[in-house]
This record gives C-alpha cells, sequence and structure tokens, in this order.
C-alpha cells in the first residue's frame, strides 16, 4: 500500500462525509469498503474516523440540515498555514466560507472556494495528519475538480495551494491538468464547461479505487445504493459514478 506520514503542501490529505444518516452510512462504507469506523469523540460532535487495515482514509460528520447543504463528499488539502491560505484564496477569486479554526490538537481546517465557486477544504495538520494510505481498494484512488472556469481554477490552485501543475490535454474536447506529472500525479482539473449541467456547481469528485467497478456497482445497489453511471473502459482505467444509501455520490475506478 502507498502510505505517508504526511501530505505534501496542496495535495489532497482528507476526505470526509457529510451525511443525514452516520449510521447508514458507516454501515454501507464498512461493507462496501471493509472499513472499520471509530468515534472521535464528544468533543468532536460525534465525528467519526474511518480506517482500512487500521489506517485512516476519511472522516464522517452528520449532516442535520441546518446549513442547507446536500450530503456530500469533500475533499481537504494541506497546507503549513491554514488562516494564510484561506487569505490567498479570497485575494485570488475565492471566498471564506469557514474561516481557519483549530480542532483541538488535530489541527486547523478552513473551507474556502475557489475560482470556479468549488468549495474545498483546507487542512493544516496537527496529531492528525490525514489519511495515510491511497491507491489501493477500499481507499480514495484520485480527486478530479469539475469546473466551468478553467483558466482561472488553474491559476488559483497553482497561486493558493502551490500547485505543481501540468497540462495533460488541451484540446477543446479535453482540457485537463494535474497536480504532478507522472506516477506522482494526485489530483486532476477538469474543463466542465461543456458538459455541467445547468445548476450543478462546480466541484470535487472522489474516485475510490476497486478491484472490479461492475462488481463494486453490483454491490453498491444491494447494500441500498445506487447506479448513477455504469462502468466504462477509459484510459485512466474502468470509471463508475454511484450514490450511496442517502443520495451521496462518489465514483470508482479500476484497473491502470
Amino acid at each position: 500500500m502507498p502510505q505517508r506520514d504526511a501530505a505534501p503542501i496542496g495535495a489532497p490529505c482528507w476526505i470526509e462525509l457529510f451525511t443525514s444518516d452516520p449510521d447508514k452510512s458507516r454501515t454501507f462504507y464498512g461493507e462496501l469498503f471493509g472499513w472499520t469506523a471509530e468515534e472521535a469523540g464528544e468533543e468532536y460532535g460525534g465525528y467519526i474516523n474511518f480506517s482500512k487495515d487500521g489506517q485512516r482514509v476519511a472522516g464522517c460528520m452528520r449532516n442535520d440540515g441546518q446549513a442547507g447543504m446536500p450530503d456530500v463528499w469533500s475533499v481537504y488539502l494541506a497546507t503549513d498555514d491554514a488562516e494564510k491560505t484561506a487569505e490567498a484564496a479570497a485575494a485570488n477569486g475565492g471566498q471564506v466560507i469557514v474561516p481557519a479554526m483549530a480542532v483541538g490538537e488535530l489541527g486547523t481546517m478552513a473551507v474556502v472556494t475557489d475560482a470556479g465557486q468549488a468549495a474545498i477544504g483546507i487542512w493544516q495538520p496537527g496529531l492528525h495528519a490525514g489519511f495515510s494510505v491511497w491507491g489501493e481498494p477500499g481507499t480514495p484512488g484520485w480527486f478530479e475538480l469539475h469546473t466551468r472556469d478553467y483558466d482561472a481554477t488553474v491559476r488559483f490552485y497553482r497561486d493558493v495551494f502551490k500547485w505543481d501543475t501540468h497540462v495533460v490535454g488541451d484540446t477543446p474536447e479535453f482540457r485537463y491538468t494535474t497536480l504532478g506529472e507522472g506516477d506522482g500525479q494526485l489530483a486532476g482539473i477538469m474543463d466542465a464547461s461543456a458538459f455541467l449541467p445547468d445548476g450543478v456547481p462546480a466541484h470535487w469528485s472522489i474516485y475510490f479505487r476497486v478491484e472490479d467497478a461492475d462488481a463494486t456497482l453490483a454491490q453498491i445497489t444491494k447494500l441500498g445504493g445506487s447506479q448513477v453511471m455504469p462502468a466504462e473502459d477509459t484510459p485512466y482505467g474502468r470509471l463508475a459514478q454511484a450514490a450511496d444509501p442517502t443520495g451521496t455520490l462518489f465514483k470508482l475506478v479500476a484497473g491502470s
């Protein structure tokens, strides 16, 4: 398993499920990916840490409906100064949704929108360094932003999160930039202006690595989730999209 003690600055370092039914969600992901759940304690508002084979992979918190947000998976990027990164986001076309705030001794978090109005989390590690394993079955496999404002968004992540950007595709049909290159790629930004439906905001997606996308989709349905897009072969593996029992969207990647 690829493992690390800490994420590089600007790289995805944590994912978090905001769900209206934590009990149903922990059962679903536990059976689907083999995750175990650990309560963080009352002082953290009932927060749940999910682990795979003893390694933390994700978090979970209750959506009580008061924020008016749907159930969603969110991505956090690593920083060494959450307050300065949030300020930089606001100065580069984004907005601060949640100002930098300490989470006990675990770290400091913030949430901002980028230049294309997609929400993105910020995490300055303390005792909690984020996920320590990825790219293996049952763990996060890829992180991808779909945006309508591609050029400004690529510039935003380069300036605010210090991304080392590399152009993978630059045609009208496929405009794509990655953080890192080759085997060191850690996340991607896609120009989705041609296909993102009206009313759907720019957003980050999480791909979970699986051994068999078709079999996983079948299991998702048996566990109370649903298939959103069937598995399809691509140059980047066999990809699919699904929803968990509360309707939270996520993606799957199998193969290369």
